[in-house]
């Protein structure tokens, strides 16, 4: 039995991405729902969003900004599927490999998968600092998840 997916996408200020993004997501062969939460966005994402209509995407707006995390909370409080995937609007991370973070779970490997921008491929100039605090964060996410 294939998996099904609820896409959470947080938003604040993302107009010059966000539709590349609903397209890239849509595209994915997965049976999916999208749940778009703009955080109170200022440069006309929050406007885009108003009128963008898609049977698969369900759009929730925050009155005030909380920030990202708030945001995933109110996507994931509507989640109605199997899994969950958290993509940011940016195009900083490809759809495309989905089918990578679902691999695991799907062969019953993995509760929880996690992406990496230090893992193959090409990607962003990252600083040392940050570098740093993933690696503390995977660490620590793995001694208390073992």
């Amino acid at each position: 039995m294939a998996l099904t997916l609820s896409v959470v996408i947080p938003v604040y200020n993302e107009r010059a991405t966000i539709e590349t993004i609903l397209q890239r997501v849509l595209e994915t062969p997965f049976e999916k729902e999208l749940l778009v939460v703009d955080d109170r966005s200022s440069d006309g994402t929050r406007e885009f969003l108003q009128e963008y209509r898609h049977p698969q995407v369900r759009t929730f707006f925050h009155e005030v900004n909380q920030g990202k995390g708030a945001a995933i909370r109110t996507a994931i409080s509507h989640a109605a599927h199997d899994v969950i995937i958290i993509q940011d609007a940016d195009l900083e991370y490809d759809p495309a490999e989905y089918d990578r973070l679902m691999e695991p779970i799907e062969r019953g490997l993995a509760d929880v998968v996690y992406g990496s921008r230090f893992l193959g491929g090409p990607h962003r100039v990252l600083l040392y600092w940050h570098y740093l605090g993933n690696r503390f964060l995977t660490n620590l996410s793995n001694m208390l998840t073992n």
